[in-house]
């Protein structure tokens, strides 16, 4: 069996890995090629490209990038037609995913599978009605997805969210960070403004003033800053002005396994967390972690944004668990004032979200199989119908 699978940023990274490690179980023989990052890579991916130059996010951050990214969608896509794979498996990054998707759906009869449904439930209805002319089948990480792509027209699968299986820190791990990084016993607050370089840029100066504003009553809190590796430079140059002597945390020199470890250590260890929006928030929710998400937008991708989007929350934990614990500060609201008086609300009472997180990870798939390896299953059997 020969899969073709193309991931574009870090979550789609550790998507694509996990969904590989779990094809690899069930079909011993699968070849596969692709673009991907180090840990589609550590599952015998050799990447076609650099995968982080797929790594952008927002309509105007893409126009500086637009025909290199442009060049890349026809190579990718004219890989896929020259090698013929019995699939193809796209993950999240739609912008360019489903653009390949389409030059291979016009040329072949090749299978294609997306793996992360777009958020049509939050806007761009359309889109999903759209996909359908080039996707066959999704897999999709939230529960109530299905139906929106099944109404389209495709075939969908909820196979579980992937930081719903991942083990918990445990108190020796905590203990182990904190000593690797001089914490000692101070009190850890999270930073995570993002994993690409312009969210970064937009959002650590405004992150930086918040923390100045809540750390003035609390000196003795240390912030942590977990960074993508190949940020890592650029975050460390942006935190240099922050309040808490921020440590980062660079899993360059770590075995991918080792540094995802240790990334879910200073998630546990931390008493609070400042994130910006997305996956994040799933993730610190499975380590119980308190969390405010905060996030901007480029103006004119906020303009827009404020046009297309119909929701009252776009935090994952309290979309899942059907709750609001989570405080959000974004676009106009993505101010230090905003934020830090949401990190001491949050600070004073940190159990309001305790059973929201716990419900989340449940209708996640904690306590079931694998998801990487169901999603592997799903899309083996819709292939064998």
């Amino acid at each position: 069996m020969r899969v073709f699978v193309v991931a574009g940023e870090p979550s789609g990274d550790r998507l694509g890995g996990a969904l590989m490690e779990g094809l690899r179980s069930l079909v011993p023989d699968v070849q596969f090629d692709g673009v991907g990052g180090p840990l589609m890579q550590a599952q015998g991916l050799e990447s076609r490209f650099p995968m982080a130059e797929l790594s952008v996010m927002g309509l105007v951050e893409v126009l500086p990038k637009f025909f290199h990214l442009k060049r890349r969608i026809a190579e990718t896509a004219q890989a896929v037609l020259d090698t013929q794979p019995d699939v193809l498996i796209t993950i999240d990054s739609p912008d360019f995913s489903l653009r390949v998707a389409k030059i291979v759906k016009a040329q072949s009869d090749i299978r294609t599978v997306h793996y992360v449904a777009p958020s049509v439930w939050a806007w761009r209805p359309g889109r999903a009605d759209k996909m359908a002319k080039v996707i066959d089948h999704v897999l999709a990480l939230l529960p109530f997805e299905p139906p929106y792509m099944e109404r389209a027209g495709m075939e969908c699968d909820f196979v579980g969210h992937p930081v719903a299986s991942e083990p918990v820190a445990t108190e020796d791990d905590v203990r182990e960070f904190r000593a690797a990084y001089g914490l000692g016993d101070a009190p850890i607050l999270l930073a995570l403004p993002g994993s690409r370089g312009g969210e970064i840029e937009r959002l650590a100066p405004v992150f930086g003033e918040a923390l100045k504003l809540y750390l003035q009553d609390r000196p003795d809190v240390r912030v942590v800053v977990p960074a993508v590796a190949h940020m890592v430079e650029t975050v460390a140059q942006r935190v240099q002005s922050w309040p808490g002597n921020p440590v980062v945390v660079d899993p360059r020199n770590m075995p991918s396994d080792e540094a995802v470890a240790r990334k879910r250590a200073a998630f546990a260890a931390a008493e609070l967390a400042l994130a910006a929006s997305g996956t994040v928030s799933l993730e610190l929710a499975a380590q119980a972690t308190p969390m405010v998400i905060a996030y901007n937008l480029n103006w004119l991708t906020t303009l827009i944004a404020k046009r297309m989007v119909d929701l009252d929350t776009v935090t994952l934990v309290n979309l899942v668990s059907e709750t609001r614990t989570v405080p959000e500060c974004l676009l106009d609201d993505c101010q230090p004032e905003n934020i830090a008086t949401a990190l001491k609300q949050v600070s004073d009472a940190p159990d309001v979200q305790r059973e929201a997180m716990v419900t989340t990870m449940d209708r996640l798939g904690r306590g079931g199989e694998a998801p990487g390896l169901r999603a592997a299953k799903a899309v083996l059997s819709r292939m064998n119908a």
